[in-house]
Formats: structure tokens, C-alpha cells, sequence
């Protein structure tokens, strides 16, 4: 079915693999945003939600960061906000309730505010009231933009001396390494030689849940984030070691014939007592669980490792899209919820 390319655009008519094929040139864009400081920045929170929130973890697991380091998914601050806080409010659509009131807050406690956004009202709150603007092109769906917002980031941290000053760089040149990368996950290559077919149909009709280590863990994260809303399919991860010391127990009963689909992103970057963990787990839970599918991430670098993952999900969830028998693009139903929140 996967090999079908009429079938294919007949379900994807908005070309969602098209947009996961360029995905690595978001990595590749730049802003010329110029921040003022004036007084040393003590810490980050970043208000964000979904596929806007997101890239903050991959910031936090690769980038060398010199300050913590928050994200806030929800309407509040930590109390700890204030004016030596690097405030960064992050909404692809710009309309994002929770993010415009952190927003609302981080203003009022007086923290250095920028902002990150394609749109909406928190485009026009930038404006009027002069915050730094990170202009994220438009045209997408949050979830698919996120580079964008990666590379957003990264430029803002290396002007602020709060990370790696090579980051930009770093990112660029991942980008262009992906490019290749990716090709056999394209829609034009057969099932038998495209992982990302293979494990979607693996995966077809089930609950997905991914597992990783914690440098990978972003990676498994943005799995999930995709299954939900490109496959419209159930879906959670966690991480080890995490995962040894509650969900482990989880798996102890009930017969193998659960039906979710384990996925375990096991990186060779991983502390070498984690990726034991990944063995011995797998040996403990035999006959507990269904075998996981193990998914090796290629790359030498931990940034090369997260970016490849990453577009290997997206492939992975937008074919699993299709094989449910979905449009991988549009989330009604979180447009639905919107306006009914709203009445």
C-alpha cells in the first residue's frame, strides 16, 4: 500500500511529506535580531506549547548551556521569573492562550522578553511593544516548523554568550548532512529498502510507545508529539533510566498480546550504564511485552543523532497517518476544542 503513489497523494493532499523532506533547511535559516541585555541573564524560561515548546528540549540536551533553563507548557511562571530573566515566549500560530499569559506575567515581573511566533497576537504584542521578534515563516503546521524554531534559538544564545558558540554553525552544517540522510525515507522508495515504511506498518494499529535515553529522549518526545497528531494515533514516551524505576513494574503483568507497538531509540551516545539498561530491560520483559522495535540512530554527533531521529519519526508517523487512513496535515479536532473553550 505504501509503495502505491497514487494512494498516497490521494490521502496526503497536503503534501506533509513534502514538507518533512525540506525540513532540514529550516536548520539552515538565519535572523538578524539584534537583543540588548541590560543586566547579565540568571536563568531561561521559554513559554511554549506543542510543537512551539518543543525544540527547547533539544537546546537543553545539545547546546552547552551556561544558565538553567525552563520550559513552562501552562498559564504560569515559576516564582523565580524576574528582571535578570531571559523570558522567551514561543507560539508558531502567535494566538497560543496559555504563552500570551506567561507572557502577560513576564512583562509585569520584568524580565527581558522576546519573542518567537509566524503571527497573531503575539506578533502584534512584539510590536507594540518593541520585544526582540524572531520571525518564523508561515505556512506550516507548528509541529513541522520546529527547526525553525531550533535554529531561532541557537542564534539567540550564541548573541547572548549563553551557549556554544558554534551552535549556529553546528546547526547549519547538520542540516546539510540531513539532506542526504533522508532520502531513502522518501515516498518514491520502495518498502523493502525505506525503514520509515517498514516500521509504520509495524507499528499499524497499535498504541505507539517510544523509548529512549535521555540525550535521545527530545528525539522520542517529538515520536510522540507525531504520532498524535500526524497518524492521529495514540501515543506516549518515556526514558531510562527513568523508566527501570516505575514503568518497567507497568509491563510485569497481564499477557504479551498488549496491543501497543514498542519503539526503543537506543543511541551508542547513551551513558554506557543506560544503554545496559536497554539489554537487561529487554531480557527481563520477554514474554512480558512485545519485542520492541530498535531503532539505531545513525550520525556521529549527539546533534547528528537527535536531527536524524527526529526526521525519521516524522517519515515513520506521516506513513502511519496514511495507513489509518488519515490526512496527516490538519487537527480539527484541537480547532474544534479551541472554539468550544471559547463559547
Amino acid at each position: 500500500m505504501l509503495d502505491d503513489l497514487k494512494f498516497i497523494h490521494q490521502r496526503d493532499g497536503q503534501d506533509a511529506l513534502g514538507v518533512a523532506e525540506k525540513q532540514w533547511q529550516q536548520l539552515q535559516h538565519t535572523f538578524n535580531v539584534t537583543v540588548a541585555t541590560p543586566q547579565p541573564i540568571t536563568n531561561i524560561v521559554l513559554g511554549g506549547m506543542g510543537g512551539s515548546g518543543w525544540p527547547a528540549l533539544y537546546i537543553k540536551a545539545w547546546a552547552g548551556l551556561k544558565v538553567p533553563f525552563e520550559v513552562v507548557s501552562n498559564y504560569d511562571l515559576p516564582e523565580y521569573v524576574g528582571p535578570s530573566t531571559l523570558f522567551i515566549a514561543s507560539s508558531y500560530s502567535g494566538n497560543t492562550e496559555e504563552t500570551l499569559a506567561a507572557l502577560a506575567e513576564a512583562e509585569k515581573r520584568g524580565a527581558l522578553v522576546v519573542v518567537v511566533t509566524a503571527g497573531g497576537k503575539l506578533m502584534e504584542r512584539a510590536k507594540e511593544s518593541n520585544h526582540p521578534l524572531f520571525e518564523i515563516p508561515s505556512g506550516f503546521q507548528p509541529r513541522m516548523s520546529s527547526f525553525y524554531f531550533f535554529s531561532a534559538l541557537a542564534h539567540l544564545f550564541v548573541q547572548l554568550n549563553l551557549c556554544k558558540p558554534t551552535a549556529v554553525e553546528e546547526l547549519s552544517a547538520a542540516g546539510e548532512w540531513l539532506k542526504g540522510q533522508k532520502e531513502t525515507w522518501r515516498p518514491d522508495v520502495a518498502q523493502k529498502d525505506n525503514l520509515a515504511k517498514q516500521i509504520a506498518v509495524e507499528l499499524a494499529g497499535k498504541t505507539v510507545i517510544v523509548y529512549s535515553g535521555p540525550k535521545l529522549f527530545p528525539a522520542a518526545n517529538k515520536w510522540k508529539i507525531c504520532c498524535n497528531e500526524n497518524a492521529k494515533n495514540l501515543a506516549w514516551a518515556n526514558y531510562y533510566p527513568e523508566f527501570n524505576h516505575n514503568e518497567f513494574i507497568g509491563w510485569s503483568s497481564h499477557p504479551v498480546d498488549k496491543p501497543f507497538g514498542v519503539v526503543e531509540i537506543r543511541s551508542n551516545l547513551e551513558h554506557e550504564r543506560t544503554q545496559k539498561r536497554f539489554v537487561v530491560t529487554e531480557k527481563l520483559l520477554s514474554g512480558k511485552r512485545p519485542a520492541p522495535i530498535v531503532v539505531t540512530p545513525q550520525g556521529e554527533t549527539h546533534l547528528q543523532q537527535l536531527l536524524w531521529a527526529s526526521m525519521l519519526g516524522d517519515f515513520i508517523t506521516i506513513y502511519l497517518a496514511l495507513l489509518n487512513n488519515q490526512n496527516p496535515t490538519p487537527v480539527d479536532l484541537v480547532e474544534k476544542f479551541k472554539a468550544e473553550l471559547n463559547n
